[in-house]
């Protein structure tokens, strides 16, 4: 599965990992993330996001 990361602040979301603080199980793909996921960092939507690397 890819990392994305977000283009605004640097923030990576990392699928193995997901994001707990947000009630995000290990193992979730960016795709299946909601439509509303925003970033924990900086609070900007999927759309800032891109592949990592």
């Amino acid at each position: 599965m890819n990392k994305y990361v977000c283009n605004i602040c640097g923030y990576e979301y990392d699928p193995e990992v997901g994001a707990p603080e947000l009630g995000i199980a290990p193992g979730t793909p960016f795709e299946d993330l909601p439509e509303d996921f925003a970033c924990p960092l900086c609070g900007v939507g999927k759309d800032n996001f891109s592949i990592a690397g």
